[in-house]
């Protein structure tokens, strides 16, 4: 089977021809028919993400497909059977073996593309704006890097939860993605002072912040009293650093979200945020945006727009056309 392989982090991974996996106990062997990529998979490329497979290994932590075969032990999965994992790595192949514990069954109708692009981006906005942030109707939320991945995700569900939602991409086209998701204000990250521009619309209640940064500095200084700036990301390069003062005088909180890490703290917590997503789903309330799908032979190019930031929305890799 074709696999994208990495053998030294750091090093550009390279397609490889393995050996079909067989399902160990309590795995199932998926036909893999769609990875969506994440900002993740890069920095797990590069080693610079807190999980590092043993190498070498495939990447992808995304992924939509058909089981093929189930292993020992497994139960209520079977052959034929339609899901998303959440794997770690693994999705760009055309063929894998995971826990069938991370499996989630698809609703009817839901294509493997869309599908691929659910879980991780709707997962992470979904479990920060109301579990960690406690978003509230009437509220201002402060998305940035909002055309992306993550960001757009959280530009659609802060709308549906009640909030005005302020969002900050780079450039028009981008902004534009941004409002047909909802945002009601949009602003250039270009601008020449963004921290006043959010003053100007009074200031934020939740800032959802994927770039670090100056922006970081600036949604840090339109805050509030009583703002909830979640810490999502820093695909800017910088990790800004907080000063304890600034937290008392207005009394901020300053929120981490590591969307992952509630898959072995409490499991719990995800499968409920996930049916919630996926009903809203069904109901037409969310609807993925995929701006790229690559097949598996230019999957290095998918990585490409990624990384250069030349998407929205979700990358997603067709894997395997007759899963």
């Amino acid at each position: 089977m074709r696999s994208l392989l990495v053998s030294r982090l750091g090093e550009s991974p390279l397609m490889t021809d393995l050996p079909v996996p067989e399902p160990g106990p309590g795995e199932v062997r998926l036909r893999i028919a769609a990875c969506g990529l994440n900002f993740a998979d890069l920095l797990m490329i590069e080693g610079r993400y807190q999980e590092k497979p043993p190498l070498p290994y495939v990447p992808g932590m995304e992924i939509a497909g058909r089981i093929d075969r189930v292993g020992p032990g497994v139960a209520g999965l079977a052959p034929g059977m339609r899901v998303a994992v959440i794997a770690g790595h693994g999705g760009l192949a055309e063929m894998g073996c995971f826990a069938a514990d991370r499996c989630i069954p698809l609703p009817e109708g839901m294509p493997f593309e869309a599908a691929a692009a659910f879980p991780i981006a709707y997962g992470t906005s979904h479990l920060a704006l109301d579990r960690r942030a406690g978003l509230q109707a009437g509220e201002t939320l402060l998305v940035t890097g909002a055309a992306g991945g993550v960001g757009l995700t959280a530009v659609e569900i802060g709308r549906l939860m009640g909030a005005r939602v302020v969002a900050v991409a780079r450039g028009a086209e981008k902004l534009a993605v941004a409002g047909a998701a909802g945002a009601d204000h949009l602003i250039d990250s270009d601008t020449a002072d963004l921290k006043a521009e959010l003053k100007v619309l009074g200031g934020v209640d939740v800032a959802y912040e994927t770039i670090g940064g100056a922006v970081f500095e600036a949604a840090m200084g339109a805050m509030r009293p009583e703002g909830r700036m979640l810490a999502i990301g820093f695909a800017g390069g910088t990790v800004p650093q907080v000063a304890a003062n600034r937290l008392l005088v207005k009394n901020l909180s300053v929120i981490g979200l590591y969307w992952g890490g509630y898959l072995s703290f409490r499991p719990d917590v995800l499968r409920d945020s996930l049916a919630q997503l996926f009903a809203w789903y069904g109901e037409g309330r969310l609807k993925p945006h995929v701006s790229h799908v690559l097949p598996l032979s230019q999957a290095d190019q998918a990585l490409a727009l990624l990384r250069e930031r030349r998407s929205t929305g979700k990358v997603v890799v067709r894997c395997d056309a007759s899963a």
